[in-house]
């Protein structure tokens, strides 16, 4: 089988068809799966499919035409790396090891952990500033907004589907367009309510048509990309600015230059981008593994920022 397929592989390799990622535009991994659907996915042999299949696989939606995709692709895999290739990419992901029903354990695993950081983070903000400092409302929103974020992630990493993928996506959108508006709110809504308040409302108008874009017109990866790293760089240039001017007023700034330091550096994982170690971790797990400590530092941030602003904004009734 290796001496008939290895032609096809250099062929693939060399003329680096267009669209789809290396190993699903492979004819040996496409051949592989037609022949297992007409093997197992239809007739008696999907109901002795489905009969065998463990119950926690249905739930969460695997299908036969899945498991034929599944098995096929690490048939591809061996081929590769028994022909001497680099491991190839199947529908823009490294193949990994399944566990249980989950399709990327470790991405999963480290998604579930922060979302976690960011609700025992959410408790102890609402049980440690009262619900009187002025920034308040918008830090819990903001909390809201990335726990939900981070629900969506694990589910995506767990199973990737068309739904699943545009979720996490637009969650992440909206976790950044919110750190923004957060930071105006922070500078300059406190003392201008009405200039955060539009300011607020042109985030959502780009954050809906966004999401109307690549959910009605055209899902580009490339656009979304591009679009999520120039408001990323917004965010971080101005949370930067605001705590080197504030850095010596506000000591507690230095949390949130950490913080956005940090989060730039750790992006530069996402570059490394290398087959999954054991066929678990890779790049992004790794990044996501990263950011634990780090939104727990900016809940941190946020807390003390909050309290000094309630502390600031009593002492001010009082001269009045």
């Amino acid at each position: 089988m290796a001496e008939r397929t290895a032609p096809l592989l250099l062929l693939t390799l060399a003329v680096g068809l267009a669209g789809g990622s290396q190993g699903d535009r492979e004819p040996v991994y496409r051949d592989c799966v037609l022949r297992c659907e007409e093997r197992n996915c239809s007739g008696d042999a999907l109901k002795h499919f489905r009969s065998r299949q463990p119950i926690y696989m249905s739930l969460a939606g695997w299908t036969c035409r899945d498991d034929c995709k599944y098995e096929c692709m690490w048939f591809t895999v061996g081929l590769y790396l028994q022909e001497g290739h680099r491991v190839p990419q199947f529908h823009g992901k490294w193949p990994f090891s399944r566990f249980l029903f989950i399709q990327e354990p470790a991405s999963a695993v480290a998604s579930l952990l922060n979302g976690l950081a960011s609700l025992v983070m959410l408790c102890r903000y609402r049980a440690s500033v009262p619900a009187s400092s002025p920034m308040y409302h918008t830090c819990m929103a903001f909390a809201w907004v990335s726990l939900n974020a981070w629900f969506w992630s694990t589910v995506f990493h767990t199973r990737d589907t068309d739904l699943t993928e545009k979720m996490d996506y637009f969650c992440a959108s909206a976790v950044i367009l919110h750190s923004v508006y957060l930071c105006c709110v922070r500078t300059v809504g406190l003392q201008h309510p009405s200039v955060a308040s539009a300011f607020g409302a042109l985030l959502l108008l780009l954050l809906t048509g966004h999401i109307s874009y690549l959910s009605l017109v055209h899902f580009d990866y490339g656009y979304n990309m591009m679009a999520n790293v120039a408001i990323g760089l917004v965010n971080l240039a101005w949370w930067l600015v605001w705590c080197l001017r504030n850095r010596r007023r506000l000591p507690h700034t230095r949390r949130c230059m950490v913080v956005v330091l940090l989060l730039q550096g750790l992006s530069l994982l996402e570059l490394l981008d290398f087959p999954p170690l054991f066929w678990v971790l890779d790049a992004h797990a790794i990044w996501h593994i990263s950011t634990i400590p780090v939104h727990t530092l900016f809940f941190r941030f946020l807390e003390d920022d909050s309290l000094y602003l309630l502390k600031e904004s009593g002492a001010m009734f009082k001269m009045d």
